[in-house]
This record gives C-alpha cells, structure tokens and sequence, in this order.
C-alpha cells in the first residue's frame, strides 16, 4: 500500500502539487507583510487619516442592546488593500513562472517560393503545393 502511495506520488504530480500549494501559501503571507508593513506606511503619509486600509463610508450608526456603538459602513479600504496585495502577489507569481518556465525554441522553417507555406527546414517537398523545395 506504502508502494503504491509512492508511486501514486510520483506519477500524478500529486507531491509537486502539495509542494506548490504551500509555497504559494507561505510566499502569499510574505507578500502580504511586505505590502502591509513596509509599502503601505509610506503610501499612508498621503492619505489624510493616515490608516488607509481602515478608510470606510459610515452609512448609519446605531447602539446595540449591549450599549456598544454599532457602525454599518463599506469598506472600501480593506477592499483596495486587498486588491493591492493580489496585484503584488500575481506580479511576484508571474516573475518566478517567467524565470523557471524558458519557452522552447521556435522549430526551424522555411518558406516554400511557390505557395508561400511555412514548413521545416528539414522538408525536401513542401506539404501544401508538393513542389520540391
């Protein structure tokens, strides 16, 4: 059973599956301190409250049954707090995708003078007019 746990593993990318999940996980905690502890402080000194994340549009307020302060607002700091940590995220995703993942090399063509058709250079007839190349 161990063998075959093993192999279900190694076949079905299972494990490099896993892998990625918590690196994402982790590195989407690296980014959100680096957005939250050291970019957001300085875009801070612009906003005239200081804390733009707990930035809001009061709606109503209200005392609740227990005598707190109950306050209906939107949001819309947290809200541009989080879409600025996806944005960081999906860069610093895209960066690492775009420095392991090379694309292959283009096959080698060349154009037949006949019909114009692109096919590889290795074709010693082309595959649209039959003419020989």
């Amino acid at each position: 059973m161990y063998r075959e746990f093993k192999d279900f593993l190694l076949k079905q990318n299972a494990l490099a599956l896993a892998v990625g999940v918590i690196t994402g996980a982790a590195m989407g905690r690296v980014v959100t301190s680096l957005v939250s502890d050291m970019l957001m402080p300085i875009i801070s000194l612009g906003m005239p409250g200081g804390d733009w994340r707990a930035s809001k549009i009061v709606l109503s307020k209200a005392v609740g049954p227990d005598g707190k302060e109950v306050v209906n607002s939107i949001n819309y700091g947290a809200f541009a707090g989080t879409i600025v940590d996806f944005v960081i995220v999906a860069f610093a995703v895209f960066l690492i995708v775009k420095w392991l993942l090379k694309p292959e090399p283009a096959p080698a063509t060349k154009t037949c003078p006949y019909c114009m058709e692109a096919v590889p250079a290795a074709a010693k007839k082309c595959r649209a007019c039959a003419s020989a190349l």
